[in-house]
C-alpha cells in the first residue's frame, strides 16, 4: 500500500511546485505613471501575396491585414482544453492610451474567462467610449517557438511590443474564428485573432 501511494504524493508535489513557479513568473508587474502605451495599433491592408492562405497545424489561416501594436498588458488567460486551444494557448487583454494608464486602470475591474475580456466600474475615470476604444481582448497564435518563449513570459502590467497579421482560422474539423477588425467594437467577435510573428517587452 505504502509504495502505491509514494508517486501519487510526488506527483502531487511536483504539481504545486510547478503550480507555484507558474504563479510567481506571471505575477503582476507595476508600471510608471501616464499613459505608458501612448499609440493606437496599426492596422494595414496586405497585398495579393500576403494574402495568401497557409496551414498552421490543423488550421488553415487566411491574413486579412497587417497587424501592430505596443500595449500595456491588462489580463492574462491561457487555455488547454477550448476547441481553440489547439491554436490560441494564449489571450492577453491589452491597454493603450489612456486604457495604458495606472490612474485609469485603478479604477476598473478587469477579468477575463471563456476567450472574453470583461471590465467594470463604479464610476468611469473616462468615457465609456474610451474603454472600449482603447482597449481589447486578443487570442495570440504564436508563428514559432521564439514567439510562443515570449509569450509564455508575458506578465500583467508589461508593456508589450507585437507585430504580425490578423487572420481567419478554419480547423480541419469546421471550426472557424475571424478577427475583428475595428477597434470600436464589443462584444462576441470583437476580439484580435492574431498571428504573431513578433513579440517584444520593451525594456
Amino acid at each position: 500500500m505504502l509504495n502505491r501511494r509514494i508517486p501519487t504524493v510526488w506527483l502531487l508535489i511536483a504539481l504545486c511546485v510547478w503550480g507555484g513557479w507558474r504563479a510567481w513568473s506571471q505575477r503582476s508587474v507595476d508600471a510608471g505613471p501616464g499613459a505608458i502605451a501612448p499609440d493606437p495599433p496599426e492596422q494595414l491592408a496586405l497585398d495579393d501575396d500576403e494574402a495568401a492562405s497557409f496551414g498552421h497545424k490543423d488550421w488553415s489561416l487566411k491574413p486579412l491585414a497587417a497587424f501592430a501594436l505596443q500595449a500595456r498588458v491588462l489580463g492574462r488567460e491561457d487555455y488547454r482544453f477550448d476547441r481553440l486551444a489547439s491554436l490560441v494557448p494564449t489571450d492577453l487583454a491589452l491597454g493603450w492610451g489612456p486604457m495604458s494608464d495606472t490612474a485609469v486602470l485603478e479604477r476598473i475591474s478587469i477579468r477575463q474567462s471563456g476567450r472574453f475580456y470583461y471590465w467594470s466600474v463604479r464610476e468611469f475615470p473616462i468615457p465609456e467610449r474610451d474603454i472600449v476604444r482603447s482597449s481589447a481582448n486578443m487570442h495570440l497564435i504564436p508563428a514559432d517557438a521564439a514567439v510562443a518563449r515570449a509569450l509564455d513570459r508575458v506578465r500583467v502590467g508589461q508593456v508589450v511590443r507585437l507585430s504580425g497579421k490578423l487572420v481567419e482560422a478554419r480547423s480541419g474539423s469546421g471550426i472557424t474564428a475571424r478577427s475583428s477588425l475595428r477597434r470600436d467594437d464589443s462584444g462576441a467577435g470583437a476580439c484580435e485573432l492574431i498571428w504573431v510573428e513578433s513579440l517584444e517587452v520593451p525594456p
